[in-house]
């Protein structure tokens, strides 16, 4: 296998990364649903959809609240070498570095400044100290707002871009970031996925951002807002009939289906 850098940046010894959560699951929403995946949860986030545990939903501002808030605010410096231990205990080691394993970066916001440095460091001592020549495949769950600078973007195989609507409860300003946007534009594997509750969103979807910044509406990933089992399949259905009328990609949260949770699964 070819290592994708030519050469490496200076190495950190021992890489450590704020984490908050770590586990093997599979990759159950967006363009790579379906494939094994590794989620790395990092620390912190610049925004707070739905309010600080779901303040804004309760007050009618927001439609949803962000179903991971309760661990990406908590977290711990972590050194590298616990994900590669826990890949070992997974059995996943080689899957990982063949690229079979997805590694996908979430947060909270992963692309915080911090978070970047620290990604970027870990991926180096991976390709040039432990596992020379490896293949890993990393994507990354970002809202959009953060300009991802070089030593990362060079190493993304996959962007999944959640850019925030109306429904959760933040300002056009606050969450329609325009360079950071076209960065994400300019890479050859990006993904644009809205959370959609009403109709209304996919209005505001096509104004707010599909016009103005030319999205191709085959880069447009549709999910429904959806966090519990019991409305799993109406939220679908209204999903899929929503992309048949409006020619974007509908698709569905899969892991609410198996297991009715929203994290750690």
């Amino acid at each position: 296998m070819q290592s994708k850098k030519e050469s490496s940046n200076t190495m950190i010894e021992n890489p450590t990364l704020s984490l908050s959560e770590s586990f093997y699951s599979v990759q159950c929403e967006g363009a790579s649903t379906g494939y094994p995946a590794y989620f790395i949860r990092l620390k912190g986030c610049n925004l707070m959809c739905g309010g600080s545990g779901g303040k804004l939903v309760e007050e009618g501002k927001a439609t949803w609240w962000c179903d991971s808030e309760a661990v990406w605010r908590n977290g711990k410096k972590t050194n590298l070498q616990v994900l590669i231990d826990d890949w070992k205990k997974e059995g996943i080691l080689d899957w990982v570095l063949e690229g079979r394993v997805h590694l996908v970066w979430t947060g909270g916001e992963p692309t915080l400044k911090k978070h970047q440095k620290d990604i970027v460091n870990c991926l180096n001592r991976l390709y040039y100290e432990e596992y020379e020549g490896c293949n890993i495949y990393n994507e990354i769950e970002t809202n959009g707002t953060q300009y991802i600078e070089d030593e990362l973007f060079e190493e993304l195989d996959q962007i999944n871009c959640s850019v925030k609507l109306a429904n959760s409860g933040h300002s056009y300003v606050e969450r329609c970031q325009v360079y950071p946007l076209q960065r994400i534009m300019s890479h050859s594997n990006y993904w644009f996925k809205f959370v959609v509750s009403e109709e209304k969103d996919i209005e505001e979807i096509t104004t707010e951002f599909i016009d103005p910044f030319k999205i191709p509406a085959n880069r447009v990933l549709m999910m429904p807002g959806l966090d519990h089992r019991d409305d799993f399949h109406e939220r679908t259905e209204f999903c899929l009939q929503m992309a048949r009328k409006y020619g974007y990609v509908g698709l569905t949260r899969l892991h609410i289906s198996a297991w009715n949770q929203t994290t750690g699964v």
